[in-house]
């Protein structure tokens, strides 16, 4: 087998080239990256500043936001703004029973066993369509930086997704215009990216990624041994986050304030003000030992100490998930050679201190916890491009796959922790004298019962010839590829009958509804983005409105009358703009003000730091 070794010559990104990329769609952020000189590179917003996309969508009359500015509507419009869509990705009402008021918009309760829908206004969203819309941005972004289409993409999931949550994720991708080339587990793509400049031949090593994100948690044993990452066991819970962190800050406070969730939850502003509140207190906890906030004309106060009492549930679960993980890779703490840290929500002190304690020894944080997972999925987009031919990813499938047999019984063919892609079969024969139809159900879980596992889905091999019960050999093969994507084979050995099916999830969206979809959007994609850009445009205007207001208001004794009165009166001048559906003139009259008011800013500003030094000494230069 080759060694390991990374090319760093692929060189510059070459505008004839086609560009495969790495997403990382996640819960509270996402992110894209791609290759630039032989490194994975986060792609940056237009200001060159952040990497990270909010995962917030924001509905109003004149289109869709999404990012940093639909983040912002959280408070002021929050049944028309869209968060943690990832907890919601290939999940039924019922699944999500105990989780309904948590969540600032309305979910539908129109079938507890299909796929969940969310209610905007009158309009009706699958977390697929709004996934796709957070992929949309991510395209653009990326587009942008490149200066050319981009239609290829590597997404990553955590590594417990199941196959409905996976097909969910790969038809957001399609739905957004996207070719999905694989779907890979996140802890695999951090440990990817760790293995980027090691020099090392020969060596093996046996490592931990330990993932919390902001919706979900899992924990994957790797071993990397000449360029092949194999994953041995992964565990995990995709119920399990920083957003349960937030909510038992959340919880405290209510205890304080004498207050239960149901009422809180009733009042989608409050409970949004407090969940951001929360979210800025566990934060602040990383770093101070104590927060303090407002919260409805309250001072609502917590200390590390109580945070992390609160917390300490939730930790012990992913400790226990870790260990569980070392047993189905049958190794012990002792045997791991390097644990990483995968997720914002490992920035908390507490996490590192517990993880750290469990395996006995230092965790390797080096790489941003937040982009870690998206570089790695640039990784692998550059060894489908062809670029890197020394690296070999071998994952595992999370859950067991089987079939349902005589008394609700699940009969596992393809066992969880099996390496993928993979095939294996098994045969059966018929119950009944005479049977001409034999029905395949599949199911994905752990349960002895199939009334405890996830039903992804099932159909009927007809035309097998009548015979007595027991004589026919039906034989039926599961094959399942690399993204954890399902076959199923039947065929009946003696008379040759057979039938083959791709198991696409109940949960999930069929062809013909992608199909309308896709066909929407691009007959739509001229004037969507006409109506993207207006609201931007006028997003953008609201927030200079508000500076010129508060400018004028705290200045005035800096200001002339004249100077005052003109910035009020091109001030209105916008205001009469974003009235209208002209986005050039609203970027005009944005313009027009921030030439005149510059000048006005800057002289506020020389005169603020004239006072701050008026006094001081400035000691000379040593």
């Amino acid at each position: 087998m080759a060694k390991f070794s990374i090319n760093l010559k692929s060189g510059k990104i070459d505008s004839d080239k086609e560009t495969i990329i790495g997403i990382d769609l996640g819960t509270t952020n996402s992110l894209v990256a791609y290759i630039l000189d032989g490194e994975p590179v986060a792609v940056k917003d237009k200001d060159g500043k952040n990497t990270l996309v909010p995962s917030v969508i924001h509905f109003s009359e004149q289109g869709v936001i999404v990012g940093t500015k639909a983040k912002e509507k959280l408070e002021s419009d929050p049944q028309n703004t869209i968060y943690s869509i990832k907890r919601l990705l290939g999940k039924s009402f019922n699944d999500l029973k105990e989780q309904q008021g948590y969540f600032g918009y309305e979910i539908l309760d129109e079938d507890e066993e299909r796929l969940v829908k969310i209610k905007v206004d009158d309009r009706y969203f699958s977390p697929i369509e709004l996934s796709a819309e957070i992929l949309k941005e991510l395209k653009q972004r990326i587009e942008t930086e490149l200066e050319k289409t981009v239609s290829k993409a590597v997404i990553t999931v955590p590594a417990y997704f199941n196959d409905t949550q996976r097909q969910a994720t790969r038809d957001a991708g399609k739905l957004a215009g996207l070719e999905v080339l694989r779907i890979v587990n996140e802890p695999t793509a951090a440990s990817l990216a760790y293995g980027i400049g090691r020099t090392e031949e020969s060596q093996e090593e046996i490592v931990a990624v330990y993932d919390l994100g902001g919706g979900t948690f899992d924990i994957s044993i790797l071993e990397i041994n000449d360029g092949v990452f194999e994953v041995l066991a992964t565990n995990g819970d995709t119920y399990l986050g920083g957003d349960d962190f937030d909510r038992k800050i959340i919880q405290f406070w209510l205890d304080q304030m004498g207050k239960d969730e149901k009422t809180l939850f009733a009042d989608k502003e409050s409970m949004q003000s407090i969940r951001l509140l929360a979210e800025k207190a566990k934060k602040t906890l990383s770093i101070n030992d104590d927060f303090t906030g407002e919260f409805e004309g309250r001072s609502l106060t917590i200390t590390k100490t109580q945070f992390e009492s609160m917390c300490s549930s939730l930790v012990e679960k992913t400790i226990e998930a870790c260990q569980n993980a070392l047993s189905d890779a049958e190794i012990s703490t002792k045997e791991i050679d390097k644990v990483i840290l995968v997720g914002g929500s490992t920035r908390m002190p507490m996490i590192k201190d517990n993880v750290s304690k469990f395996f006995g020894r230092p965790v390797h944080d080096k790489l941003d916890p937040d982009e870690v997972v998206a570089l790695g999925a640039a990784i692998q987009a550059d060894i489908l491009a062809g670029n890197r031919k020394n690296i070999l990813l071998l994952d595992v499938t999370p859950l067991s796959l089987g079939i349902e047999t005589l008394g609700g019984l699940m009969d596992t063919i393809i066992p969880r922790n099996s390496k993928v892609p993979a095939k294996a079969g098994r045969n059966y024969t018929t119950s009944v004298d005479g049977q001409k139809n034999l029905k395949v159900s599949v199911f994905q879980g752990e349960r002895d019962l199939v009334l405890h596992n996830r039903k992804l889905g099932e159909f009927i091999l007809s035309g097998i010839p009548p015979m007595p019960a027991g004589i026919p050999k039906i034989e039926i093969n599961f094959i399942l590829d690399a993204d954890g994507i399902l076959l199923v084979k039947a065929k009946e050995l003696r008379s040759g009958v057979e039938q083959e099916v791709e198991i696409r999830s109940q949960y999930g969206l069929s062809e013909e509804e992608m199909a309308l979809m896709l066909l929407e959007s691009i007959k739509n994609a001229e004037s969507d983005m006409k109506t993207r850009a207006l609201l931007e445009a006028k997003v953008e205007a609201e927030n200079i409105i508000l500076s010129a207001k508060k400018f004028v208001q705290n200045n005035t004794e800096l200001l002339t009358l004249e100077e005052a009165e003109q910035t009020r009166f091109l001030t209105t001048a916008l205001i009469t703009a974003t009235k209208g559906n002209d986005k050039d003139a609203i970027n005009k009259a944005m313009q027009t003000l921030n030439e005149y008011t510059s000048p006005l800013a800057h002289r506020v500003m020389d005169h603020a730091i004239s006072k701050a030094m008026k006094g001081k000494e400035i000691p000379p230069a040593s």
